[in-house]
């Protein structure tokens, strides 16, 4: 994957957040502040006129500067966290122009010790970690056995959705949803349902590049 992947997989994240800001602000009404889906679009509008105005080289430079923008530019919990694993991920490929499914989880599980190292969740929280770690798992597991790109990164994009939607029965120990104690259980989290997006706009941005061109 080649750094106009990585572009194509931020534009798809601009555009699926804010095809789905009203759910995020409902699933985070519930349980939050009701700002996620608002953030993630003003932090992605900014990032993507970044993009616009740098236009990095490598793979690695490109989510450097998304996690930079995102910390810069979003309010609460998300923006930092998501920042961090952009900018984790990022520093984790160092200046490969080239990223391999290998390579991309070394570089997914770095985005993911930096949230843990900033929110201190672990699987079961009920965040968004829910959603990344098996997503994770699954991307390893199938870059092991051989598997091609879109398989795995389907294996990946399908891990997030089930893990996201696992955070429904949960009874939530971090962040603000921690705060309503047995009133957090029967709603999905909104970090989680985030991430598996981001995740999924992965999956759609890398096959739109397989696509063979007209012309």
């Amino acid at each position: 994957m080649n750094t106009a992947v990585f572009a194509r997989w931020v534009g798809e994240i601009d555009r699926t957040v804010r095809a789905e800001k009203e759910r995020l602000t409902r699933l985070d009404a519930a349980i939050g502040d009701a700002d996620h889906g608002a953030n993630l679009e003003r932090g992605f509008r900014a990032v993507t006129q970044a993009l616009a105005d740098d236009e990095p080289a490598t793979p690695g430079a490109l989510l450097r500067l998304v996690g930079s923008t995102l910390i810069r530019k979003v309010g609460g919990a998300s923006g930092p966290l998501y920042g961090t694993a952009f900018l984790e991920a990022g520093k984790a490929l160092g200046e490969t122009p080239q990223v391999s499914v290998t390579e991309l989880t070394r570089a997914l599980e770095a985005g993911l010790a930096g949230i843990q190292r900033l929110g201190a969740a672990v699987e079961g929280d009920k965040t968004m970690v829910d959603a990344l770690a098996p997503a994770i798992r699954a991307l390893a597991g199938a870059a092991r056995e051989g598997a091609g790109r879109r398989e795995a990164l389907d294996a990946a994009a399908s891990a997030a959705v089930a893990g996201a939607e696992a955070t429904i029965p949960m009874l939530a120990r971090k962040g603000r949803a921690s705060y309503l104690g047995p009133r957090s259980v029967g709603h999905e989290d909104p970090g989680a349902a985030s991430a598996a997006l981001m995740l999924t706009a992965l999956c759609t941005a890398a096959a739109a590049s397989d696509e063979p061109r007209e012309g």
